[in-house]
């Protein structure tokens, strides 16, 4: 957790919340979806993202398009604004996380590289 802060504190811009970043970077991941989903991937309820979704739209950072079979429902993506405020996000942890591995011992850097791959597999089970 306290690493996720400080990746999440590198933020090159705080123009939006972490809980848009968050509902961004998911649809970055794993493509457009409906905001059912979108709610569901995130783990909040669907009312709460609907109002994610219209304030990420006001921003122009998702376009909202019609579901192409279902009249009632419409389709979340990211917007180009979008994936570059991602991609932003993505290069400033980079940077930092990338300063921070230079510091270590390579004995130090292949530990980190194998914790890395057991919380990758923690979190492959978790989906």
């Amino acid at each position: 957790m306290r690493l996720t802060r400080h990746l999440r504190g590198r933020r090159a811009d705080a123009q939006i919340s972490l809980t848009q970043l968050s509902a961004l970077a998911t649809l970055n991941r794993d493509g457009a979806m409906t905001p059912g989903a979108l709610a569901a991937r995130e783990r909040v309820q669907p009312p709460s993202m609907t109002r994610v979704i219209a304030s990420l739209a006001e921003l122009q950072l998702v376009q909202r398009d019609p579901h192409p079979t279902d009249g009632r429902q419409i389709i979340v993506s990211l917007s180009e604004a979008g994936r570059a405020l991602i991609q932003d996000e993505n290069n400033a942890r980079e940077v930092w996380l990338t300063e921070q591995l230079s510091g270590l011992t390579p004995e130090q850097r292949e530990v980190v590289h194998e914790a890395v791959a057991i919380m990758k597999k923690f979190v492959a089970e978790d989906k």
